[in-house]
């Protein structure tokens, strides 16, 4: 770690007493094998990279969060963000590590025994169309009225009822994403709400759980599914480390 022809890049902060898995590897190519920086009750996960190495590629990316999130399945992370690159080991206790030492403790303490998971549901497409129109009569008469029509004389129906439905699916994914967090705030979990990545996602939450609960928090997914019944496909990512809640960045080094 101490070589001049390498830099040190940071995966996150867990407590000292951890210890890397054998031959456990990381970013760059070849993987840089893991170590552990430690100062205090704290420590930091790193490798050694090439300090002219760029960073960014899909394999990087996956190193850094397989790395994280399997340290997060036996102890506490505090993830760092992606690319945090440092000179060497020595600035990694001193800049890193030392000036932080109260509050990445803190953070430890509070992050013990939790993990996150991703909670994602993406709509139906022909049962949340049916609901919708069941419930709207306007949209349901303009699609009648576009029904068997060219495209290019109804242009503006169209546009209009494009805009109707996207506006009804914004107020069900506020209701659902209620519903959801609703169920997980009964089983302790801090939850924040992430932006939608497709016009049909019905909710997209991550939760801080206690590890012990996973099983609790599976039988809430069973029971939505149930009670929406074909209406929303829901998927849990997890679990993993805390990157929705706790996530820092590294200083320059």
């Amino acid at each position: 770690m101490a070589a001049e022809s390498t830099a040190v890049y940071v995966y996150g902060i867990v407590p000292a007493d951890v210890e890397p898995q054998p031959h456990a590897t990381g970013v760059g190519d070849p993987p840089g094998e893991v170590a552990v920086v430690r100062h205090g009750d704290i420590a930091a996960l790193v490798s050694p990279l090439a300090p002219d190495r760029p960073l960014g590629t899909p394999q990087d990316l996956t190193a850094h969060e397989k790395l994280l999130d399997g340290s997060a399945a036996v102890a506490p992370v505090l993830p760092l963000r992606f690319g945090a690159v440092m000179t060497d080991a020595d600035a990694v206790e001193k800049e890193l590590l030392e000036a932080n030492e109260d509050e990445f403790h803190a953070a430890l303490v509070e992050l013990e025994g939790r993990v996150q998971f991703v909670i994602r549901g993406r709509y139906v497409e022909d049962a949340i169309l049916r609901e919708l129109l069941d419930e709207n009569a306007d949209a349901a008469r303009l699609r009648d009225e576009i029904r068997g029509k060219s495209e290019d004389a109804t242009r503006n129906e169209r546009i209009m009822l494009g805009e109707m439905i996207n506006q009804a699916i914004e107020t069900k994914r506020a209701e659902d994403t209620r519903k959801v967090t609703s169920e997980l705030e009964k089983l302790d979990a801090m939850v924040n709400l992430r932006d939608p990545t497709h016009e049909e996602d019905a909710v997209h939450v991550a939760a801080l759980v206690e590890t012990a609960r996973q099983d609790e928090l599976e039988d809430v997914l069973r029971r939505l599914m149930s009670d929406w019944d074909g209406r929303v496909e829901l998927s849990l990512l997890g679990p993993m480390a805390a990157y929705d809640f706790v996530t820092k960045r590294a200083p320059e080094g």
